[in-house]
């Protein structure tokens, strides 16, 4: 069987971090969702999105493919009610097409053309950026046992001081010395290669994917989820970060989420809850307008690229776009369109050719080349949030 994540009509609500990927490439828990996919499936997906991202993300159609909404989160009922598709036949939970069978790719607004059939219990979902955040807990805890399970963890040093060891799990490769390692609260993974220096205080959950590292005296807790390759010291609490970014420096990053190849300067905060404790209201690219999270707690979203000097302030449910650049003293504005740079005291645009030299450079010092596939991307991004730019 061939299997295909698409992007559905919730893609908009992740926007700035789908204005780079396909929801299925969207990081929450230790994998993100296309790799989690691919673990219960045991085989390759690939990726329906927009077609600005389709030479990165390509799509393999075959005669007959399941196509599987990427927002959605697998487990066993969910895999076992997909599988259960004949051809011509869509799944739904309230009244979300999940998935379908056929030998074509279908807008995923307009799904009457399929006989349905209708999930029978709630499967793990994110509809908007919040969510990346908010239900990354129990992200974490179903993949830490997915993947843990019949396993036996690396051996943890004894300089570290462990609570609930039996739910601190390393892999091969993985460090960790005089540490205070509670588990307590949520399970901690090491990934690959990934290392706690000394005189970190961690609470879990925590997923620190493969080449990750936490620096020396940093408090992370809240469920928290550093992706491969990036860098985090200071206090970090319910945090996701997608991979190839820094916080490497004090500063507090609360109930946030940051993209990849995205730097936070030393000393910089986010506030994370308003002085009058009301519900926090966010930029919705899809309905340009701040709408409203249902939550009393959330912070930043940065979108891949973009970069904060030191000593930035960010206010309650900042939204940056991708391949901004804050440096200015104050609170920038709470929506700051991508390809923006400046800050509190205003903004002008930030041409791609230059931010593409910034790419290229901190990108080649993770190993990674900057090529054309990416600039065409980014360019494509430049053209679509044009409107939001007033400089």
């Amino acid at each position: 069987m061939n299997y295909v994540l698409f992007d559905g009509p919730e893609r908009e609500n992740f926007l700035p971090f789908t204005f780079t990927r396909p929801v299925g490439e969207i990081r929450l828990g230790i994998l993100n969702i296309r790799e989690k996919w691919e673990a219960y499936l045991k085989t390759k997906v690939s990726f329906a999105t927009e077609d600005y991202l389709s030479v990165k993300f390509p799509l393999v159609l075959e005669a007959d493919n399941i196509c599987i909404n990427g927002s959605f989160l697998p487990d066993v009922k969910l895999l076992d009610a997909i599988h259960a598709l004949d051809k011509g036949q869509a799944l739904t939970y309230d009244g979300r097409l999940v998935a379908y069978r056929s030998d074509r790719i279908q807008d995923a607004k307009d799904f009457s053309v399929f006989r349905h059939r209708v999930l029978e219990h709630e499967p793990l979902q994110i509809k908007f950026t919040w969510d990346i955040f908010s239900k990354n807990a129990e992200a974490l805890e179903a993949d830490f046992a997915f993947l843990t399970k019949g396993r036996k963890s690396q051996p943890i040093s004894g300089t570290n001081k462990l609570i609930c060891p039996e739910r601190i799990f390393l892999e091969e490769g993985a460090k960790a010395e005089y540490c205070m390692l509670n588990a307590t609260d949520g399970p901690i993974y090491l990934g690959k290669n990934a290392e706690v220096w000394e005189g970190a205080l961690i609470r879990g959950g925590l997923a620190l994917c493969h080449n990750a590292v936490v620096k020396m005296g940093a408090k992370l807790y809240g469920a928290n989820t550093i992706g491969p390759h990036s860098k985090v010291c200071g206090e970090v609490s319910n945090a996701v970060i997608f991979g190839y970014s820094s916080k490497g420096h004090e500063g507090y990053l609360g109930n946030a989420v940051l993209g990849e190849w995205c730097n936070i300067g030393a000393d910089s905060n986010n506030s994370n809850l308003k002085n009058n404790y009301a519900k926090v209201r966010i930029w919705n690219y899809a309905t340009e307008k701040f709408e409203q999270t249902g939550l009393q707690f959330c912070g930043l979203m940065m979108g891949d690229h973009s970069k904060s000097a030191i000593n930035t302030m960010f206010n309650t449910g900042t939204v940056i776009g991708v391949n901004s650049n804050i440096y200015v003293p104050g609170f920038p504005r709470n929506f700051v369109p991508s390809f923006s740079w400046g800050g509190a005291s205003g903004f002008s645009a930030y041409l791609p050719k230059k931010a593409f030299e910034a790419a290229e450079v901190m990108m080649a010092r993770r190993g990674v080349v900057f090529n054309q596939i990416e600039a065409d991307i980014l360019n494509h991004v430049f053209e679509l949030t044009k409107k939001w730019r007033n400089y």
